[in-house]
């Protein structure tokens, strides 16, 4: 059973995982990262506490690098895996700013504040790790450049120490009103970015343990601010101390993948119970229990399962009613289910189901035979809603019919009898008074009886063509000597056709080229007769406007039900100045 994940209106890109030496790679950078952050702690001559400063900082390290290694394993096509890695990182990286050496002390120093800028980067694009919106680029862009760009112009007026090898001058006053302005911007950036995620009507909310995360998150956003526009302002004495806000802000960051993390474990318990779908499928196999059952092994209560008929060549509902898979997405994603290589059935769900690929797959794995066998029951579905319409069609058909003939034989041969019949009793009383008189009358009703019989002989033509017992070739040539437009015949079947097969061909051919003749403006057209192993195939097509449809007018529809009640099936292909093509398909047998 293969599954086909597409987003809202979007299919998802396919991404290869990163190799596992890669991935080994990374966690063994962040191992020494960590070791290597200690050691600047233990040994620096301007660090306050460094055991604990040390452990806040590889707190958050070890959390976003271990969380992150794992967001890209499971998910390559999304970017918030790296990202994740590089928050976890950039932490590793400022704190080189405690080294002793001026070089490290300088680098840490510029990467002081991009942590800051990372996270609001991250809390904007979760879960895809993508910014959608222009107003998250313009956020996310300004943190950057406030972080990075800024910091250097610091850096350059000499802040920042006697250690700092980018001074090119000596103003450290202003080196400081510039960092109390980067901290009141990037601030206010954190504390934007948070209503711009919350109130994005853009998409559907998230399912509750990705919800946890984006709080996680915003929380984070929302501690490095007060721990900015503290150290801006000076907002805090006493007790409540600047480092007491630094370090419960670093507690609170390193939260996140914890978070994240618990919400991957919950995930997989998820799939572990699975087994409960198992019974669920055993005991019914109704396709709006199957719908149910998989609503709730996926917690998913919107969810939507439609399945596809082949032969009809359309999605249908559990109900069998014939349904459009696209009007049906809309913000909503779409899982496709396949089966050797065929559509058997589509899942749409909320979108926020494809951050759990896992559960998704065993859910819809275990659901396989369920799914098929559901399929089969919506199909004979539709199969007797068909069957009932066919039959309505028919029964109107033949009332139709009949009210036809009705009319034809009063109107027509039924008044001329009645006048022959008036003729001849004149005839009888002047045969021997006015011999001239009568023989006008013998002429006249003569006349009358041969226009009488060639009527009949018309209806009865309609009824069952005489022409068709010299074989289907024979009756489409003449059929197309009659056509009022231009028509050719290949009929390629060197075999005698069975009798209700050739009637029903003629039938389709006789109604097309009327169409043809009547709607497409067509200049020429052709009939083409074949056979394709036990089908035979007639191919009516023209070069006309197009436009046809056989979903409206009876002409088309009653022949699609004269194929269909041989287990054939009709087509109509006629886009707008393009032409149509009529394709009838029915068994003939060995």
């Amino acid at each position: 059973m293969a599954v086909a994940r597409l987003g809202p209106g979007q299919s998802l890109a396919a991404a290869r995982a990163p190799r596992a030496a890669v991935l080994w790679v990374i966690a063994l950078a962040g191992f020494a990262a960590a070791g290597v952050t200690v050691a600047l702690a233990l040994t620096s001559d301007h660090v306050d506490e460094p055991g604990v400063q040390a452990l806040l900082v590889d707190w958050i390290l070890f959390g976003y690098v271990l969380a992150g290694t794992v967001a890209w394993w499971r998910r390559p096509e999304s970017r918030f895996g790296p990202l994740m890695l590089a928050a976890g990182f950039a932490f590793f990286l400022s704190a080189l700013s405690w080294s002793n050496e001026a070089v490290p002390f300088t680098i840490g120093i510029a990467f002081d504040l991009v942590p800051a800028a990372l996270y609001l980067h991250l809390f904007l694009a979760f879960p895809s790790g993508r910014l959608t919106r222009p107003i998250e680029r313009v956020l996310v862009g300004t943190a950057y450049f406030t972080a990075c760009g800024v910091q250097l112009v610091g850096l350059a007026l000499g802040g920042f120490g006697p250690d700092n090898v980018l001074a090119v001058a000596s103003e450290p006053d202003a080196a400081y009103t510039l960092l109390r302005i980067q901290l009141v911007v990037l601030s206010v950036l954190c504390l934007a970015g948070i209503p711009v995620r919350r109130f994005d009507h853009t998409s559907r909310p998230l399912r509750r343990r990705l919800t946890l995360l984006v709080d996680a998150l915003g929380l984070g956003l929302a501690m490095i601010a007060f721990l900015y526009l503290s150290g801006a302002f000076g907002l805090v004495n006493g007790q409540l101390t600047f480092e007491t806000i630094r370090r419960a802000t670093f507690f609170v960051i390193g939260l996140a993948p914890l978070v994240f993390l618990a919400g991957l474990l919950h995930a997989r318990l998820a799939r572990s119970a699975v087994g409960d779908l198992i019974v669920e499928m055993r005991a019914s196999q109704a396709p709006g229990d199957v719908r149910d059952s998989l609503a709730r092994a996926l917690r998913d209560p919107t969810l939507t399962l439609v399945y596809w008929l082949p032969e009809f060549e359309n999605w249908v509902d559990v109900e069998g009613r014939p349904v459009v898979l696209e009007e049906l997405g809309g913000d909503r994603a779409t899982t496709l289910i396949e089966h050797e290589g065929r559509h058997v059935a589509a899942l749409v769900h909320d979108p926020s189901l494809n951050e759990e690929p896992e559960l998704l797959d065993a859910v819809v794995a275990t659901a396989a035979i369920a799914l098929d066998n559901a399929r089969l029951n919506v199909e004979l579905k539709a199969r007797l809603d068909e069957l009932r319409g066919s039959r309505a069609r028919i029964v109107e058909a033949g009332d139709s019919e009949r009210r036809r003939l009705e009319r034809n034989l009063h109107d027509g041969a039924q008044q001329r009898l009645v006048a022959v019949a008036l003729q001849l009793r004149l005839l009888q009383s002047r045969i021997r008074r006015d011999p001239a008189t009568a023989e006008q009358l013998v002429t006249s009703a003569s006349d009358e009886l041969s226009q009488s019989l060639e009527e009949l002989r018309e209806l009865a033509r309609g009824l069952h063509p005489a022409v068709l017992e010299h074989g289907l070739a024979g009756a489409l040539n003449s059929l197309a000597t009659r056509s009022a437009v231009v028509t050719s015949v290949a009929y390629e079947v060197p075999e005698q056709l069975p009798k209700p097969v050739e009637l029903a061909a003629y039938f389709v051919a006789c109604e097309a080229l009327t169409n043809t003749a009547k709607y497409a403006g067509a200049s020429e057209a052709s009939v083409h007769v074949w056979r394709s192993e036990r089908t035979m195939v007639i191919e009516i097509s023209d070069d006309g406007i197009g436009g046809a449809d056989d979903a409206h007018g009876s002409g088309l529809r009653g022949l699609a039900d004269r194929v269909e009640a041989l287990d054939g099936t009709l087509r109509v292909a006629s886009l707008p100045g393009a032409g149509t093509i009529v394709t009838a398909e029915m068994p003939c047998g060995s």
